[in-house]
């Protein structure tokens, strides 16, 4: 019974734990060096971005799923225990349902956060690609599916 509760506390843990060890992958979009732009100053660029796209982004898409993985798999180990003492107590042993219960909830509860992690992920992923494809665009780089910026024209000052 308490083995029970030290597994989910030990599970729980170790998944906020890995939630914090991971870096971004990077963009999950493609950026081309812009017309005249050498490699080295495309290089150059997409360093520039991707820092600025990880500080918008404001978390990793990993942190993020771990977390509410996580989030999901606690609340489903609280509920899963005070369903099973309930049923436990009807059966004359509390502690034994609040066990098993907490057990349950927290296989149930990682399954439905596993879900609700991922699309948390996917939501930083968003963020982060958008905020790197803004950059490089902006930087002069080719960024597929954007028309590129016309460059700009010099407007000679008026006579007096």
């Amino acid at each position: 019974m308490r083995t029970i509760g030290t597994a989910a506390l030990l599970v729980v843990y170790v998944l906020l734990l890995g939630a914090c060890a991971t870096m971004p992958a990077g963009p999950s979009v493609m950026a081309l060096p812009g017309r005249g732009k050498s490699f080295d100053a495309f290089a150059g660029n997409d360093a520039v971005c991707r820092q600025w796209a990880a500080q918008q982004a404001g978390t990793t898409p990993e942190r993020a799923g771990g977390l509410a993985t996580a989030e999901r798999a606690g609340i489903g180990t609280l509920v899963g225990a005070g369903l099973g003492a309930a049923l436990g107590a009807i059966a004359h042993n509390p502690g034994l349902g609040a066990a098993v219960g907490a057990g349950g909830g927290l296989v149930a509860g990682t399954a439905v956060g596993a879900g609700a992690g991922q699309r948390a992920a996917d939501e930083v992923q968003h963020r982060y690609d958008a905020a790197y494809e803004q950059c490089m665009y902006a930087k002069g780089n080719q960024v597929p599916g954007v028309t590129p910026a016309p460059p700009a024209a010099i407007i000679p000052p008026p006579l007096r």
